[in-house]
């Protein structure tokens, strides 16, 4: 990016998700996100994760066991005007790691 220029939303959201998803954890993450981020889901395993740093390590973690962790994005938008960020993908590994 030019010297002066601010990343769009949606390219930030995107350098988020593929440091998140790819397992650079929180360290990786933060740079992208407000301290206090929450986060949210409906899958049993991550019912009591409540911020993206405990997502984010969350995500880091579950790469030992599934050292083969990988994802295909389905789609991706953003929204400026409301500031929502929606990502779609498919999350595929095998157990083959210690956990």
């Amino acid at each position: 990016m030019a010297p002066g220029t601010t990343a769009s939303m949606h390219d930030v959201a995107h350098a988020f998700f593929e440091a998140c998803e790819t397992g650079k954890g929180w360290e990786g993450c933060r740079q992208f996100c407000a301290p206090d981020a929450t986060f949210s889901a409906q899958s049993e395993p991550l019912a009591d994760l409540h911020t993206l740093e405990q997502y984010a390590d969350w995500m880091k973690a579950i790469l030992t066991p599934l050292p083969d962790g990988r994802y295909e994005v389905r789609s991706f938008a953003a929204d400026e005007e409301r500031g929502n960020v929606i990502a779609y993908g498919i999350f595929s590994a095998t157990h083959t790691g210690e956990g």
